[in-house]
């Protein structure tokens, strides 16, 4: 009777709107249906893993833009999880893109395998390690983008299909994954060993993470946007573990690095690699994981290579979803420099600030319950 009364005496009160209600369990990376992500790496360290807010908000305040993914590398021989600098970047309000490297000290390019070697992984000798790392990933929380062992169609990195039997056929198995209706030119005979244990290896780790209930992990299949050697057999194709274990494709483009490579322009560097990984997933949104270039003044314009990048991803290439640009300058064997970095001259800055401050360049993650792993 006295709540009816007081309902009498305020018949403009009404019960308080109800909260709207919060999604439950991990989100992930909304894949945007206008416009693209813009990221960068930016010049971490020699490991690439020395995150610090001072280096985002620099290279932020230099650029124009705020970016939405930030990518910084775990290699496996350091036996830990980035919590510290992924939680730089999450507090930034910013998507981790990482490098997950199984890869020893040294670090050293062109090596071959170390103890980490795909069929140590296929055997389950790391498994203690990937587990620990997944329980982190998951405590961890919020949405992930990994990378794992990227650029395995080239010869530099010890995941390469190269130091595995590379073009060997592997008898009385079924043929590479290629979804029903697209083929390649070459039409992918095979399988091939190098490939075939790359595949074994990336699905088992897939296989371990998601069995620990990191599914704020998206799965970035991470190729080179040429295959290095250009042979059938080492076709990005022969290297695709499948739909069910990869979120997004994802390569990387790069322009001239050093003093003995050849000037390109962008376009000719993404026209057949943008074609050959469409053909993977008609569904898959794709993502650069890597681009840049190096400043040669006397062989071609670093300005031209970056505007006609930033204009082409968005009038050219639908597919493409995210654009991580690596900032960064290092010293080469020979003493020489290679400087990626977007302010290595007035004009390339010029360029980079230009194209990234068109409104297609998302700078705001845009978040969405994750899906259950198949």
């Amino acid at each position: 009777m006295l709540g009816a009364a007081l309902a009498l005496a305020c018949p403009a009160c009404k019960p308080a709107p109800t909260a709207p209600a919060q999604p439950q369990g991990p989100l992930t990376l909304a894949v945007p249906a206008q416009g693209a992500y813009t990221g960068a790496y930016m010049d971490f360290g020699d490991n690439e893993d020395e995150v610090t807010l001072e280096g985002i908000e620099g290279f932020e305040k230099l650029v124009g833009k705020h970016q939405a993914i930030i990518a910084s590398s775990s290699y496996w021989g350091e036996q830990s999880f980035p919590k510290a600098n992924l939680d730089i970047i999450r507090r930034h309000h910013s998507i981790p893109l990482v490098f997950w490297s199984p890869w020893d000290r040294p670090y050293k390019q062109e090596a071959g395998p170390d103890r980490f070697s795909l069929p140590a992984i296929i055997a389950g000798d790391w498994d203690a390690y990937i587990d620990r790392w997944a329980d982190a990933a998951r405590d961890f929380g919020s949405p992930l983008l990994v990378s794992f062992a990227n650029e395995m169609n080239g010869t530099w990195f010890p995941w390469s299909g190269f130091f595995y039997g590379g073009g060997t056929r592997v008898p009385g198995t079924p043929s590479p994954y290629i979804q029903p209706g697209k083929k390649f030119p070459e039409g992918l005979p095979g399988p091939f060993q190098g490939p075939e244990t790359f595949k074994k290896a990336y699905r088992h780790v897939v296989d371990r993470v998601r069995a620990r209930g990191a599914h704020n992990i998206q799965w970035v299949f991470h190729t080179v946007n040429y295959s290095i050697p250009q042979d059938t057999w080492n076709l990005i194709g022969q290297y695709y573990p499948g739909p069910d274990y990869v979120d997004w494709l994802g390569y990387s483009v790069y322009g001239k690095q050093t003093s003995d490579e050849i000037w390109c322009p962008f376009p000719p560097l993404l026209d057949w690699p943008y074609a050959e990984i469409c053909a993977l997933d008609s569904q898959k949104p794709i993502i650069l994981a890597e681009w840049g270039v190096a400043e040669f003044p006397l062989e071609g314009s670093k300005a031209c290579f970056i505007k006609d990048a930033l204009g082409t991803l968005q009038a050219k290439y639908p597919r493409i979803k995210a654009a991580v640009f690596w900032h960064e300058r290092w010293q080469n064997s020979n003493g020489e420099y290679s400087n990626l970095r977007a302010n290595s001259s007035p004009e390339a800055l010029a360029a980079y600030r230009n194209g990234v401050a068109s409104p297609f360049w998302l700078t705001e993650p845009q978040l969405v319950p994750a899906k259950p792993a198949p």
